[in-house]
């Protein structure tokens, strides 16, 4: 069985709260105050703390996108040491540094 795409299920299912849920997100991101860089590095360093692998990479992507160096990334998932341990960092410090390397710049 092929690996299912969360975003790709939840678009056909209900379409309707996956809209409303990016249109929120989005309010945050424009209101937050911060500027998508640093938006980007922040977020990266959430997830990292969750251990969210995917979420990680594709927001690498974005945060690249968005100036940040690859230094840059790899330190917002080496803070989390400080408040979650080795688990973020783990899981998270490869994807991401793959899939730095891998976006368009």
């Amino acid at each position: 069985m092929s690996e299912v795409n969360f975003f790709e299920v939840w678009e056909k299912e209900s379409p309707a709260t996956m809209k409303a849920f990016f249109d929120f997100a989005g309010t945050i991101q424009k209101e937050g105050g911060l500027d998508e860089k640093t938006f980007q590095l922040i977020y990266i360093a959430m997830q990292a703390s969750r251990g969210a692998v995917g979420s990680v990479a594709a927001h690498t992507a974005f945060a690249k996108k968005a100036g940040a160096t690859r230094e840059e990334v790899r330190g917002a998932i080496l803070v989390t040491l400080m408040t979650v341990g080795i688990n973020g960092v783990a899981d998270c410090l490869a994807a991401a540094m793959e899939a730095y390397d891998n976006a368009p710049a």
